[in-house]
């Protein structure tokens, strides 16, 4: 029964499958065991629960306040207006999780509806789990979403309660083509890392084997020689002594930053993560709690930090980037306070009151999420650059600041 799946056979089948693996083919690296441990299509963590939320293993921002969505809905309003307000975008999110942080955005461009009256809006989820994307069927078109057998790229459609049609895709390169406003919230910290090691005889990748010591039991080893991953992925003028690398990530940034280059638009990654200065945050959470990454394999959530100075340099100068910056910073620019100000003043019950206050608290309290959460932006050059024509005398020429990264000015 139910019951039973989710008891500790359920815990141990992917374990089998991985020690069988290993067994046959010896140790695998890191983001090998991270791809299966996630996203293994019978065990995966992410392909068999949508563990998000107060009852899954961690909580996310938009799950904590309705705030944090709609300043990232007027985001992309603002960008919208700086770009000359072009007659249609989609907006397209990276692993949407429940679809909270879209639903909340698209409450936004309701509200602002007279605004964008002649624009055509539509929704593009990116979502390899089905678990998920029918969690987000539920949230963003109440259960009305059918799927897509047409050999369409979209595996599945709808329409949101406000009207806006939705599509969902297994991967960003199935996403037609047009001015698009990208967002990835928490996506790039679930993707496959490799894990480097200096040692006396140069670069090691760090691998996962079995523990001969303990059987059953998975331990991290040394590759004995170089592997393909320590040739391509270290920069010879890397100072760190350990750290990680997601090719993967690289590999999107590069599919997004030329997007935006052709067709315009904006990217905001938000996300936990350092400026190419840490080394070890590879993490397994479980309940809220810190659960040891090589245990259970497939019943934790992985994740490592997102090295934004990675991603700036795999932009390879295509896009304009900004930040990252501090996740209290750009609320705070983002007219966090008045908006919360607002609410308190529209909200009569205690209850309500104490649950903003809370859900500030945890956006934009330095020891919560306000310090460890990063926001990031792609940008097309043109966005920060004015074109190199002669000014007029007179002419105040400037560009719109980008708000977030500046303080927020709606014209």
């Amino acid at each position: 029964g139910e019951a039973e799946a989710e008891g500790p056979g359920r815990d141990t089948a992917m374990l089998r499958h991985l020690l069988l693996k290993l067994r046959a083919t010896g140790p695998v690296t890191v983001a090998e065991y991270m791809r299966e441990a996630l996203t293994n299509p019978g065990q995966g963590y992410y392909t068999r629960r949508g563990g998000i939320g107060e009852s899954g293993d961690f909580v996310t921002s938009p799950e904590i306040s309705q705030v944090f969505g709609e300043l990232i809905g007027i985001w992309y309003v603002s960008e919208w207006m700086a770009s000359g307000r072009p007659s249609a975008f989609q907006l397209v999110e990276l692993g949407p999780g429940r679809g909270t942080l879209t639903d909340d955005i698209l409450r936004v461009f309701k509200q602002l509806a007279s605004l964008l009256s002649k624009c055509d809006v539509s929704v593009h989820l990116v979502e390899v789990s089905p678990k998920l994307s029918e969690i987000q069927a539920l949230t963003l078109t109440r259960g009305k979403a059918q799927s897509n057998t047409e050999d369409k790229s979209a595996y599945m459609q709808g329409l949101s309660s406000t009207g806006i049609p939705i599509f969902w895709y297994r991967d960003i390169q199935d996403v037609p083509a047009g001015y698009s406003f990208y967002l990835a919230h928490e996506f790039f910290d679930a993707l496959p890392i490799h894990k480097f090691q200096r040692t006396e005889k140069g670069w090691r990748e760090v691998l996962v084997d079995i523990d001969p010591e303990v059987p059953d039991q998975l331990r991290f080893v040394l590759s004995p020689s170089s592997t393909p991953a320590t040739e391509n992925f270290i920069q010879p003028e890397e100072r760190r002594d350990h750290m990680e690398v997601c090719p993967e990530a690289g590999v999107i940034i590069q599919r997004l930053a030329s997007r935006i280059e052709e067709d315009g638009g904006a990217a905001l990654i938000a996300d936990y993560g350092h400026d190419g200065t840490k080394n070890d945050t590879f993490r397994g959470f479980r309940n809220h709690k810190p659960h040891d990454v090589l245990r259970a394999p497939g019943t934790a959530d992985l994740t490592a930090d997102v090295d934004f100075s990675y991603l700036q340099k795999m932009t390879q100068g295509r896009t304009a980037t900004l930040g990252p910056i501090k996740q209290r910073e750009f609320l705070r620019n983002m007219g966090i306070d008045l908006r919360l100000q607002v609410l308190l003043q529209n909200s009569h019950d205690k209850a309500t009151h104490e649950q903003l206050l809370h859900s500030y608290d945890m956006l934009m309290n330095p020891k919560k999420m306000g310090d460890c959460f990063n926001f990031f932006a792609l940008l097309p050059h043109r966005r920060l650059e004015l074109p190199a024509k002669k000014p007029q005398p007179d002419s105040q020429a400037s560009l719109p600041p980008v708000a977030g990264f500046n303080e927020l000015s709606l014209k």
